[in-house]
């Protein structure tokens, strides 16, 4: 593809986002859904201005890399091993009861018993993009909020990450060595990770700090490097991406670089979300619209009330944990991966992955209304809940 047609989808992206997030504020609706639906109509099943939306979703997942790399710089070492042996039950029990209830759906409602296996493991999971989008920028760097759901959900991204190994490595002992090495490597590149900035990122930082130019390249290049790395070796690049970030935690310009590097996750996150809308075929969806739209509902309302008794169990409040639930409660952009690769390897077919894939945008769409217009978001359209 030509670079002016790359401009030109950029130059209508962003305009469009702009009109379309303009309208959505009047009508006081989140500006999220903004980006997807004008995805929606600016697609191939809409008014086709963007005929192929593949490339942008790929661009897009840089977003997802710094929000990651953002996600792990705000979290120490110490403290997370902590919250992992606080949470990891709570993610297991949970993901087990939202694995039998969306199966248990898939099945009734006549899909093959494989079939209804991939559709609940695909929907276990819960949107990092969509949980960490919608928490104050406070209680994400700051409060107990963000690094309880944040633990949950990087415990959900290594299960997903693990399940997508086992689609696409197929069966027998190849999978077991492939999954035992996947913990190796994780181990190997943590320690690589934490011997380099020690002796060499923290004293680049402190010869050339009043270069600003330089150290948000540096910032930016380190966690790019960590998911390339991972990439190489096996690992996703998310994963790298957030084991640079927790070893870049403990420099003390750390959470002035995580601030730097906001407005460049936040551009290619507005990709991500127009990508998700642009990539949804409604009317290639409409055979499952009704058993997708179903099944979103069931999630929105199980997921909450099911964290909420799994973290009332490690002594949280009710309250908390029930706002914990309220954010943790859609499908996720692994459950679109998990898809994604079961029909690549051909254990589902297209119908099936089509119900993930609606299913979670639904999903995405009232989970967003549930927490913006209840709890404090940097973009609700309330000056009441509006926080970051």
């Amino acid at each position: 593809m030509g670079y002016q047609n790359i401009i030109f989808e950029f130059v209508l992206i962003f305009a469009g986002a702009a009109v379309f997030a303009t309208a959505f504020l009047y009508l006081k609706q989140p500006v999220i859904l903004a980006y997807i639906a004008f995805g929606v109509v600016a697609g191939p099943a809409g008014l086709g201005l963007i005929k192929a939306p593949e490339h942008i979703e790929k661009l897009a997942h840089i977003g997802v890399i710094l929000l990651l790399y953002l996600l792990g710089i705000n979290l120490k070492p110490d403290r997370l091993v902590h919250l992992f042996s606080k949470t990891a039950m709570v993610t297991l029990l949970t993901s087990l009861v939202f694995f039998v209830v969306a199966g248990a759906f898939a099945w009734a409602w006549g899909f093959s018993r494989m079939e209804s296996l991939i559709i609940g493991a695909a929907l276990m999971f819960s949107s990092t993009i969509i949980s960490l989008k919608l928490i104050p920028t406070t209680a994400l760097h700051h409060k107990h909020t963000g690094e309880m759901m944040t633990s949950v959900l990087l415990m959900q991204d290594v299960i997903a990450i693990l399940l997508i190994l086992v689609l696409t490595g197929g069966q027998g002992d190849n999978v077991s060595i492939a999954i035992a090495m996947l913990f190796v490597k994780l181990i190997l590149l943590a320690v690589a990770a934490y011997i380099v900035v020690k002796y060499v990122i923290n004293r680049l930082f402190m010869r050339f700090d009043i270069i600003q130019e330089f150290t948000f390249l540096l910032a930016l290049g380190w966690g790019m490097t960590g998911a390339g790395v991972a990439h190489a070796i096996g690992l996703s690049y998310e994963m790298g991406a957030f084991i640079a970030g927790v070893s870049f935690a403990s420099s003390p310009v750390a959470l002035v670089m995580a601030e730097q590097l906001k407005p460049l996750r936040d551009f290619f996150l507005i990709l991500f979300f127009f990508s998700i809308g642009a990539q949804f075929n409604f009317l290639m969806s409409q055979d499952v619209l009704i058993a997708g739209f179903l099944l979103a509902v069931i999630i929105v309302l199980v997921k909450p009330f099911t964290f909420k008794q799994g973290f009332q169990l490690t002594g949280e409040s009710k309250a908390f944990s029930m706002e914990l639930g309220a954010r943790l409660g859609q499908g996720s952009e692994f459950s679109l991966l998990v898809g994604a690769s079961a029909l690549s390897a051909g254990v589902i077919d297209i119908r099936a992955s089509y119900l993930i894939q609606m299913t979670v945008i639904v999903s995405f769409v009232l989970s967003t209304y549930w927490v913006v217009f209840r709890y404090r978001t940097p973009i609700s359209s309330t000056e009441r809940n509006r926080m970051d």
